[in-house]
């Protein structure tokens, strides 16, 4: 007997448990090891992020077509649309930290002059966009 669940739907619902289990991994790992990581998830070219971004802009353009056509309410088309935009805003913001993440990678734990001295701690700042 074969499997009735479509391999679209087959391959986004294991995109979905290797993200969990990326996670579990991510939240184990060493420092740079994580950072490794999270730097190419993040990555707007080829990471998660920004092929995910593609897909919610691809499924945006679906659903117009669907919208215009009447098969589906518009308010599908705009959400996914909106998703797709805001997703990018997010995605260009953290591109902005991916050398940081990428530095804190192949941050070394010994140089030619001993043992690398540990970074001083700082005041957060939080910034707001609106």
């Amino acid at each position: 007997m074969t499997d009735p669940t479509p391999y679209t739907v087959g391959v986004a619902d294991d995109i979905a448990h290797r993200l969990e289990h990326l996670a579990e991994l991510v939240s184990q790992a060493p420092p740079h090891e994580a950072a490794q990581a999270l730097a190419r998830v993040l990555d707007c070219d080829t990471g998660a992020l920004g092929r995910m971004t593609a897909l919610l802009a691809t499924g945006s353009h679906l659903t117009r077509e669907h919208a215009e056509a009447g098969t589906i309410r518009p308010e599908v088309y705009l959400a996914l649309g909106r998703a797709a935009n805001n997703l990018s805003d997010v995605a260009l913001d953290l591109d902005e930290h991916t050398d940081d993440l990428a530095q804190l990678a192949q941050a070394p734990t010994t140089t030619a002059h001993g043992p690398v001295p540990k970074p001083t701690a700082s005041a957060m700042v939080i910034r707001r966009r609106r």
